[in-house]
This record gives C-alpha cells, sequence and structure tokens, in this order.
C-alpha cells in the first residue's frame, strides 16, 4: 500500500508536468512562430516479486513477477511542422517554407534563431538595420547585420522568395539628343534688323528639372541567411521565439554555403502562425485532467486500506 503511495504521487506529478505544457501550447497559440510541444512518460524501477525462475521441481517459470513504482515525465518535445500561414500586407514580414530558420545576433554576439519572420527596419549610427520586434539584428547569408543607407528610399525594398533584398534607385537619363544649338546665335547676328540678340537663348538651352529624365535602377542589398539543423527537436528555446543551437540539435548549416540542402522558400507578406491545434489541445487536456483524477482515487484508496489495516491492529 505505501508503493501505491508512492506511484499514484508520481503519476499526479507527472501529469501535473503535462497540464503546464499544454496550458503553455493554447497560450502561444497566436505567437507566430511557435512549435507545439508534448511531453513524454516512461515508468519508473520495477520491483522483484518473484525471484525465482524455477519451481521446486525445477521446471522454468513462465514469468518473473514485477510490480512498477510509478511513472515520470521522460522529457519534452517540440514538433517543427509547418504553421499555418497568415497574412498580413506587411512586405518585411516573411514566411518560411521549408526547413529553414532565420539567423538573428543576439546583444551578446551569439547567434540564436527563429521562424518568427515579423521584422522591421531599426535606425541605428549607420543607417537602418533589419531587425526583430525585439531590435535584434537580422544575419545575411554570410553572417552579417543587413543595414541600409539612410539616403535610400526604404518604401521600394522587395525581397524575393530566394531573400534577395533589393530596392529602387532613381538614376537620371542622359539625352543623346540633345546637343547645343549654335546656329542660333549666328541667324541672330545676322539679323537684317541689326536686332540684339535674344538673351533668352540661353535660358531656353538650359535643362530644368521637368526635362531630365530618370529611370528606377534595381540595387541590391543582401540576401536574407537561413539555416538547417539536423535534429530541430534539440534545439533550446530561450524566449520570444528565439532557439539556441545545442549539441543536440547539431550544427547549424546556413543554406547559401551547403548546396547539398534543399533551399527554404521565403514568402513576402505572409507570417508562420502557430503549429498548435486548439481541438488536439483541448482533448489532451480532457485526458490529462482525468488521469490526475485517477491518481488522486489510487491515493485516497490506498489510504482508506491503511487507516483499515491500522484499525485492525488496535
Amino acid at each position: 500500500m505505501m508503493r501505491a503511495l508512492w506511484t499514484g504521487a508520481s503519476g499526479m506529478t507527472a501529469q501535473q508536468t503535462s497540464l503546464d505544457t499544454i496550458s503553455n501550447n493554447l497560450a502561444n497559440i497566436n505567437t507566430n512562430g511557435y512549435k507545439k510541444e508534448t511531453t513524454h512518460f516512461q515508468s519508473l524501477l520495477y520491483q522483484k516479486i518473484q525471484t525465482r525462475v524455477t519451481d521446486n521441481e525445477g521446471n522454468p517459470l513462465p514469468v518473473i513477477g514485477q510490480v512498477g513504482l510509478g511513472t515520470r515525465v521522460s522529457n519534452i518535445v517540440s514538433q517543427y511542422t509547418q504553421g499555418n500561414l497568415l497574412e498580413t500586407g506587411n512586405p518585411l514580414d516573411l514566411a518560411v517554407d521549408g526547413e529553414g530558420f532565420f539567423m538573428i545576433r543576439m546583444p551578446d554576439g551569439s547567434v540564436s534563431y527563429t521562424r518568427n519572420g515579423a521584422f522591421e527596419l531599426g535606425a541605428t549610427s549607420q543607417g537602418f538595420v533589419l531587425c526583430t520586434a525585439s531590435g535584434y539584428p537580422v544575419l545575411d547569408s554570410t553572417g552579417k547585420e543587413i543595414v541600409f543607407n539612410r539616403e535610400i528610399d526604404t518604401s521600394t525594398l522587395e525581397i524575393d522568395e530566394f531573400g534577395i533584398i533589393t530596392y529602387k534607385e532613381k538614376v537620371e537619363v542622359k539625352d543623346p539628343d540633345n546637343t547645343d544649338n549654335t546656329d542660333n546665335t549666328d541667324n541672330n547676328n545676322n539679323n537684317t534688323n541689326n536686332n540684339p540678340p535674344n538673351n533668352t537663348q540661353g535660358t531656353e538651352n538650359e535643362e530644368t528639372e521637368e526635362d531630365k529624365k530618370y529611370i528606377l535602377e534595381t540595387k541590391r542589398v543582401a540576401v536574407i541567411g537561413l539555416a538547417q539543423f539536423n535534429n530541430p527537436a534539440g534545439l533550446e528555446k530561450i524566449s520570444g521565439s528565439l532557439l539556441k543551437e545545442t549539441e543536440n540539435s547539431g550544427t547549424a548549416r546556413v543554406e547559401a554555403q551547403n548546396p547539398s540542402l534543399k533551399k527554404s522558400r521565403l514568402l513576402t507578406n505572409y507570417l508562420e502562425g502557430s503549429n498548435v491545434q486548439v481541438a488536439n489541445e483541448l482533448v489532451d487536456l480532457i485526458v490529462t485532467q482525468r488521469a490526475y483524477q485517477m491518481n488522486s482515487k489510487v491515493i485516497t484508496a490506498a489510504d482508506e486500506m491503511l487507516q483499515e489495516a491500522n484499525a485492525l491492529r488496535q
């Protein structure tokens, strides 16, 4: 009966952790790039009740009697499946279609990773930098921060599916047919009326701002860096949808530097939502609640049986 008390308590503790995981999933259902977590259990040590392997006549016994001592949480695993795509209309919002992760520079100089592509332009002494909502710079395919000059028109920024960032620059086009009209001056000097030369001739030949011709030239800035991992489930969560590389996840492999990797695709004006399914979480919540109640019943029953045993002694 004492074992039953311990076993029931271990079950309640494990189900409490499962409840914490489910509540965290539901709390982050609207968090961009969040990945659902699942609690896994394993049984504790078993105690042998029957130690003999043969009977009195030497015949082998069919089984060795054992009783379990409860359960515990073995690990909590994140499921890195594709989340729902949410259209935002913001050209700086990016969703990853594939296995890639954005690379983010942290304040201590280290690199973290995320699937949350809600980016914006932050002002720095060098110009504008592409960064997260928390102000952490986004890195390009070479591991450098993506910085824009202050002179560029940020409204013309474009990001294609390969992560190439471009902008439009207004460039003046010289007209090759625009030559100086020197004959007009000679004609004025030969005027039979001896009228003075037309002083407005030079003004007419000057090119005004309205007369200038321009084209929009596409300029390339950088390529957004994406990294992949052999085991994304081994990444360590930090905060704000940021992840840290660990030994279990393996070393980050930048897609642009590894031709053998299947390249991810970027979708502009979209964000990757959470992959949490509300219906599944509510079912898991009910199952966890019932399991907790059953383990509580075990403790109550074991306690009542102990009380009856103590009463017999008296």
